[in-house]
C-alpha cells in the first residue's frame, strides 16, 4: 500500500461518492479495481482475496471480493448491503458507499448517495440503459447529487466499439438532462480488464477523456457550506449547575450550515422567540465564530426556553414553520405506506407525530410518468406525499438544503424506518441547452 504522510492527507480535499447499478454491471468489480490499482488495499486483505478466488477454481482474483463483505453477497454475487469503504491518493481523501444493484435493495441507494457529492452508474455496455439504470439516476436526481459518472461497463465484450459507448452515452444524458441531473461525465471502461479505471486505456484510443480515478481527484467538490443558511438543530441542554459554573446554560450541537457569530441575533424555533448569541464554547474554549460540521455549544444573552429539538436560526434568515409538509420520498420499508398511516416524522434532532394525508403521485422512473393518486407506495416506489405534523416544523426546501430538507418517517410501534423524504419540488429544473460541438464526453 502506497504511504502518505499525514501532512499530505491534510493538504487534500474529501470526496464523498457512491456507486450504482444494476445486477452483475459489474460495480462491485469497479470498486476492488479502483482500490487495488490505486494501491489502497492492504497485502493480508488482497490475499485474503486470493485465497477466496483459488478455492472456487479462479486463476486470477476476484477483486469484487474487496467490497462484497457479506456472506450472502459472496455466495450468491450480489452485493446486498451499502459497503463503505476509505481509502487516499496524494491529490484527495474519498469515502465511497458502494451500493446494492438488485431492485429489491434499491431503497439502500438513498442512504449510501443522501451525503455523496458524485454518483458513479454503472452501465452493462452489452445491455444499455435499463429500467435499474433509470431508477438509480432518477434517485440521484431527486437527492441533488451535484456529479454524476456514467461508466460504460465491460466494453472488452462489444470489443471497445465507439459507437456503443456513444449510443449509450447519449441515451443515458438526455434521460439525466431531463430529470435535471446537472452535469453528466461518460466514461468507458472495462473493470476486469483495468481499462480506464485507474490507468488510461490503450484500446479504446478513441477517447480522450480523464479515467475514472483521474475525475475523481479532479472534480470540483465545495465543502464550503458557511454561505448557506445558518441552522443549529439543538441536541442537548449543558446546565452544569456547580459552584464554578452556577449560571451557566449552553445549546450543544453540530451545525447543519452556515456560520454563527457571537453578538448575533438569532430566532429559536418552532417557538420564534429572539435572542443574541453571548458565547460560542468549541472544545471548552470561547470562539468568536462557528461554522458547518463543527460541534458546538451556544450561549445565549436571555433566558429563553430552549429544548432539544428546537432550531437556532440568524433572526434575518429564518424558515417559516409549517404543519403541512409536501414532499418527494423514497419509501423503504417492506410495509407500504398508506394514507392515513399514523408515523414519526424525524427531522434534525426533532421528532414529531404526524399523518400521511394524501399520496398525489407516484413515479414510473421508465418513463418519468406520474400514476396519479396511487393510495399507497410499496417499497423502492418513489412519489410524492402530503404530510400533517402533531407540532409546527421549521423545514427548508431541499434544494435549499441537503441537511435541513430532509426527514425520515418512522413507525411509531417498533421504530422501523419507513421512508426517506426530501421537502419541496422533486427534480431540479434542467439545464439550458446550449450551441457547441461538446457533447458531454471528450474524444
Amino acid at each position: 500500500m502506497s504511504t502518505i504522510t499525514t501532512e499530505a492527507l491534510s493538504a487534500t480535499t474529501l470526496l464523498r461518492f457512491a456507486t450504482a447499478g444494476s445486477v452483475d454491471d459489474g460495480k462491485s468489480t469497479l470498486v476492488g479495481r479502483l482500490l487495488h490499482d490505486s494501491k489502497s488495499v492492504l497485502v493480508d486483505q488482497l490475499e485474503a482475496v486470493e485465497r477466496a478466488s483459488a478455492s472456487r477454481g479462479q486463476e486470477a482474483p476476484d477483486l469484487a471480493l474487496l467490497t462484497d463483505g457479506l456472506r450472502a453477497e459472496r455466495e450468491q454475487g450480489i452485493t446486498i448491503d451499502v459497503a463503505y469503504r476509505y481509502f487516499a491518493t496524494p491529490r484527495r481523501r474519498f469515502i465511497l458507499a458502494d451500493t446494492p444493484g438488485h431492485v429489491q435493495y434499491t431503497r439502500n441507494m438513498v442512504t449510501g448517495a443522501s451525503t455523496a457529492e458524485l454518483t458513479v452508474v454503472l452501465v452493462d455496455a452489452r445491455n444499455g440503459v435499463v429500467e435499474q439504470t433509470r431508477r438509480h439516476a432518477a434517485i440521484a436526481a431527486l437527492l441533488r447529487v451535484p456529479h454524476v459518472v456514467l461508466a460504460v461497463n465491460k466494453m472488452d465484450l462489444v470489443g471497445y466499439e465507439e459507437r456503443v459507448f456513444a449510443a449509450i452515452a447519449e441515451e443515458f444524458t438526455a434521460y439525466a438532462t431531463e430529470l435535471g441531473v446537472p452535469e453528466v461525465t461518460a466514461i468507458p471502461i472495462s473493470a476486469l480488464a483495468g481499462d480506464n479505471v485507474v490507468d488510461a486505456s490503450a484500446r479504446m484510443d478513441w477517447y480522450g477523456g480523464p479515467t475514472v480515478l483521474e475525475h475523481l481527484e479532479t472534480v470540483p467538490v465545495s465543502h464550503d457550506l458557511a454561505h448557506c443558511h445558518a441552522r443549529l438543530p439543538v441536541q442537548y441542554v449543558i446546565r452544569p449547575q456547580t459552584a464554578e459554573l452556577p449560571d451557566y446554560r449552553g445549546y450543544a450541537g453540530q451545525i447543519a450550515a452556515g456560520t454563527f457569530r457571537v453578538g448575533e441575533e438569532v430566532t429559536v424555533l418552532p417557538s420564534g422567540r429572539t435572542s443574541t448569541i453571548a458565547g460560542i464554547d468549541l472544545l471548552g474554549e470561547p470562539v468568536d465564530v462557528a461554522w458547518t460540521t463543527q460541534s458546538v455549544t451556544v450561549l445565549l444573552a436571555d433566558d429563553v426556553d430552549v429544548s432539544r429539538g428546537d432550531l437556532i436560526v440568524p433572526s434575518k434568515d429564518a424558515p417559516a414553520t409549517t404543519q403541512d409538509v409536501e414532499a418527494t420520498v423514497c419509501h423503504v420499508a417492506d410495509q407500504p405506506l398508506t394514507v392515513g398511516h399514523r408515523v414519526l416524522l424525524k427531522h434534525g434532532t426533532r421528532t414529531v407525530k404526524a399523518i400521511v394525508k394524501d399520496i398525489p403521485s407516484r413515479l414510473t422512473p421508465a418513463d418519468l410518468s406520474l400514476h396519479p393518486h396511487p393510495g399507497t407506495l410499496a417499497a423502492n416506489d418513489i412519489g410524492r406525499v402530503k404530510i400533517r405534523t402533531a407540532e409546527p416544523l421549521p423545514a427548508d426546501s431541499y434544494a435549499d438544503s441537503r441537511r435541513t430538507g430532509s426527514f425520515i418517517l418512522i413507525d411509531p410501534d417498533d421504530g422501523t424506518t419507513l421512508t426517506a423524504g426530501m421537502v419541496g419540488e422533486s427534480f431540479a429544473a434542467p439545464e439550458p441547452v446550449t450551441d457547441g460541438d461538446d457533447d458531454g464526453w471528450d474524444f
